[in-house]
């Protein structure tokens, strides 16, 4: 299964497990990749404190790890390929952070107030600050910043990136002596955190747009594989000039990431080598839970999603309880 059209961010990971003592050899090595390749990207999961490498298909990632074990001669082991989920927010949404802390001696404060905004697909992270007349001071600005930052490093939902806002800093107040950067950082995370549970917040997915070749006698085997994985089809045309007389054709569909990861290594032993897939990035769209998005374009209803699932006590919308 190939794939071209890179997406705007990573949509496959994959853990990375190494001896310890070749450690600071993978780090180095991985630093050198991420610097020449900006659609690679490295981080360390949160739970297991594992290395984990991203990158916008599954054959980007083997080469990577090709690279690594052949020109840096580490001897790497790296797990299966997962999908790169991501949160956004769908609606303009206010809230206070506030850190206060006396404990002896010099204390914490730090009080901010900001507004959060959807932005374009693809458009990322957006920061400003109309604070006016020092009611917070300007050495105080960049650590609200980060801690917005961090703070949607972790996401609201399932523990997912939030991308695609804008976030304001309209407000807020500071202690003479109290007031210090790890304050301002923490009270920023706190803003964003309330901010983006009441700004709708929604888990994405990626789409992809897949073209199935088949002899034509496969045609209802195909359109049931296409609908087994929440597949919409989009087009069915003849495969090539060449394939006119044995009526080869080629179906267009758009599906998850999610349901396509297993569909290549299906389709040679099913059909000996006469159906082919190709397959490239198209979009993000919500994460069905058991509905419909607003527009009715976000995916179909399904059963429990095989991805990330809403921690307990999330903004998510509530679960089914049907669901099975």
């Amino acid at each position: 299964m190939s794939q071209s059209s890179p997406p705007p961010r990573p949509i496959l990971s994959m853990a990375l497990n190494v001896n310890p003592a070749d450690s600071e050899r993978v780090g180095h090595a991985l630093i050198d990749l991420a610097a020449q390749d900006p659609a690679f990207s490295v981080i360390t999961d949160r739970q297991t404190g594992a290395c984990v490498i991203r990158g916008s298909s599954e054959l980007h990632l083997r080469s990577i790890c090709d690279r690594i074990s052949g020109e840096y001669l580490i001897d790497i082991r790296v797990g299966e390929p997962q999908v790169v989920f991501v949160e956004t927010i769908r609606k303009a949404a206010r809230a206070e952070g506030k850190y206060i802390r006396q404990t002896g001696g010099s204390g914490n404060y730090g009080h901010v107030k900001i507004r959060l905004e959807p932005n374009e697909q693809g458009e990322g992270f957006a920061f400003a600050s109309e604070i006016q007349g020092g009611v917070i001071p300007k050495e105080y600005i960049d650590s609200i910043e980060q801690g917005i930052r961090e703070a949607a490093q972790g996401g609201i939902l399932a523990a997912c990136e939030v991308v695609d806002f804008k976030a304001t800093l309209y407000d807020g107040s500071y202690h003479e002596t109290d007031s210090n950067e790890t304050a301002f950082k923490i009270a920023g995370s706190l803003a964003f955190k309330e901010a983006a549970k009441r700004a709708n917040p929604i888990l994405l997915e990626p789409i992809m747009l897949a073209a199935v070749t088949f002899p034509r006698e496969h045609i209802s085997t195909i359109v049931s594989d296409i609908g087994a994985r929440r597949g919409r089809i989009q087009d069915f045309a003849l495969a090539s000039r060449a394939d006119v007389d044995d009526g080869r054709r080629t179906l267009s569909a758009l599906i998850p990431l999610q349901e396509m990861l297993d569909y290549a290594h299906e389709l040679r032993p099913r059909f000996q080598d006469r159906v082919s897939c190709t397959m490239k990035f198209a979009r993000y769209e919500s994460r069905p839970y058991g509905s419909l998005g607003d527009d009715g374009q976000a995916g179909f209803p399904v059963t429990r999603p095989h991805g990330p699932v809403p921690r307990k006590g999330s903004a998510a919308v509530d679960p089914d309880p049907d669901w099975t």
